[in-house]
């Protein structure tokens, strides 16, 4: 019916009118067509699972980062009583008489062999070791607001809040960010991770990204772990590597990662993470760059800058550059999030973060 009158219309306007009558109707005909299929896809996607709600009670203090442990005392050893004879030395050679003690020093103790031989270990060495025989305890539900700042086109503002959610061994972390004013924001992005807790970290089971435009309807993506396999928001089925994390449980796995291994975070430094986004499973690697003091409305707060090493681009996965406090239990203090070189956002946290009270029994049926 539309094609019918369409063609009525050119051969009644005829000419130059015609022709462009005729394209915006493809136009118009083109974008109802990609809007219905967004949306089928978007709907096709399985509901996001339901928050777990929980209530916050107290703040976080700021404290002193945790002592790195000290290497172990050296014992010093005492030379020989006398030095052997050198293989070149004539055989009439006297041997040098050794050197006389104090009266009141006492005689060294014999020392075994192995022990003189071995050497102290390394400052991080001895570092990693210690914190591994802590036993590492994850943290209450908290909560952490910021403020938001950027360029997307020209300047923005708004305001995002990260929850990292515990219940037995199960967790959640949601990050929000909201763009605009909260009543009728410009546009807002949720990003939530579920899973377990095991004790090499985070094993994301979903991770669910909701994207809301104004006067759009919102686009959704979905990434499942399943066994040795992951399923991305595209269709593709790729082999789940070790470790693999998501968009959003990446912070909370370094804040694990460098809680239990301090000394990780160092200028000079860098780690992996095998990251599954919608489109892919890669390996990101952030470089740790200089420490640096952070201007809170709190308070100054030392936090160590990681960088990852890709560089973004149009049409490609986002960035984010982190800042990781150790005085924050290892939190993340701020975020520089870059969809591509010329656009970014700014999220710093705008109060301490917010702590639940005892951790509350697991739901009986969890979704």
């Amino acid at each position: 019916m539309a094609g019918q009158l369409t063609a009525l219309n050119v051969r009644r306007l005829g000419g130059g009118a015609g022709l462009v009558l005729a394209v915006l109707a493809a136009h118009l005909w083109l974008a109802d067509g990609i809007a219905q299929q967004a949306q089928q896809l978007s709907t096709a996607q399985p509901a996001m699972p339901p928050r777990i709600e929980v209530a916050y009670v107290r703040e976080m203090e700021v404290t002193a980062p945790p002592p790195r442990p000290a290497p172990p005392p050296v014992r010093r050893i005492a030379r020989a009583k006398a030095a052997v004879q050198p293989a070149s030395a004539p055989a009439s050679a006297p041997l040098p008489e050794p050197p006389i003690a104090a009266a009141s020093a006492p005689e060294p103790e014999p020392v075994p062999p192995e022990t003189a031989m071995a050497e102290p270990a390394a400052p991080e060495a001895a570092a990693s070791a210690a914190a591994a025989a802590l036993p590492f305890e994850w943290p209450v539900s908290t909560r952490m607001r910021y403020l938001l700042t950027g360029n997307v086109r020209g300047e923005v503002s708004g305001q995002a809040q990260v929850e990292w959610i515990r219940v037995g061994q199960r967790y959640q972390v949601h990050l929000d960010v909201i763009v605009g004013m909260t009543i009728a924001p410009l546009g807002s992005r949720r990003m939530s991770s579920d899973g377990d807790i095991t004790p090499e970290g985070l094993a994301p089971r979903r991770y669910d990204q909701e994207t809301k435009l104004a006067f759009n309807d919102p686009s959704r993506a979905t990434v499942r772990f399943e066994g040795d396999r992951v399923l991305l928001s595209n269709g593709a089925v790729v082999p789940r590597w070790p470790g693999a994390q998501d968009t959003a449980s990446q912070f909370v796995q370094l804040s694990y990662l460098f809680a239990t291994q301090p000394e990780r975070l160092r200028t000079g430094n860098s780690v992996e993470i095998p990251l599954a986004m919608p489109r892919n499973l890669t390996s990101w690697v952030y470089d740790v760059l200089e420490e640096e003091t952070l201007y809170t409305s709190f308070g100054e707060v030392q936090a160590f800058h990681l960088k990852p090493r890709r560089e973004p681009r149009a049409g490609g996965d986002m960035t984010t550059e982190i800042w990781i406090a150790p005085g924050l239990r290892y939190l993340p203090v701020r975020f520089r999030i870059r969809p591509d070189p010329e656009n970014y956002f700014d999220l710093m946290l705008d109060r301490r973060p917010e702590l639940a009270g005892p951790e509350e029994p697991p739901p009986r049926n969890p979704p």
